[in-house]
């Protein structure tokens, strides 16, 4: 993300706005959210670990990184680190998913990382390849793909989530009738 880097070299920080709920919303939130994705694909190691098992200089970088280009108010660090950790996760679950589990048996595409992500070392890539090969791995990833071709009803919220959905309909309809609708979308999301 070039223009992020650009504006931290200007020393320019754009302010991050919540809606009344404290939830990020706007043009900063999104392009925050998207720097972030960035980061937490080339700075975290792709390692078979949990997130709390990272090194925290490695989540302290992320953080300073961040800081350096957004204004992101109280309570912000622990809000950008979980965001870190949720999209380093789906970056590895990404992986998984379109770079090895198609190649299972065409052993020798799993041999370099993707081109489309250079910046993975190859030693890191064979060591990842292999955690998500083994029996353990394969085990619990069908054991969930067998719990999720269960479900009705798919995530379709895009970019904006939840925040940026509430926004939008109280935007467009009485308020009244947003609330009664958000009573029910509430209640089958807990069903």
């Amino acid at each position: 993300m070039p223009r992020v880097v650009k504006r931290k070299y200007q020393k320019i920080k754009l302010v991050v706005e919540y809606n009344k709920r404290g939830k990020g919303c706007g043009p900063a939130h999104t392009e925050m959210q998207s720097y972030i994705g960035v980061l937490a694909c080339s700075r975290v190691p792709l390692v078979d670990k949990k997130w709390a098992e990272i090194p925290k200089d490695i989540k302290e970088q992320i953080w300073e990184a961040i800081d350096m280009a957004f204004v992101v108010g109280q309570g912000g660090k622990n809000l950008v680190l979980s965001s870190v950790a949720k999209k380093w996760k789906d970056f590895k679950s990404t992986l998984t998913r379109h770079y090895i589990l198609p190649f299972i048996k065409e052993r020798e595409k799993l041999s370099q990382p993707p081109e489309l992500y250079k910046f993975i070392e190859k030693a890191e890539w064979d060591a990842f390849v292999a955690s998500r090969l083994s029996e353990q791995f394969m085990s619990v990833h069908f054991q969930h793909s067998h719990i999720r071709e269960k479900l009705e009803y798919n995530h379709r919220l895009s970019r904006k989530g939840y925040a940026g959905l509430e926004d939008q309909l109280e935007e467009t309809i009485d308020r009244s009738i947003f609330m009664r609708l958000w009573y029910l979308i509430s209640l089958h999301l807990l069903s």
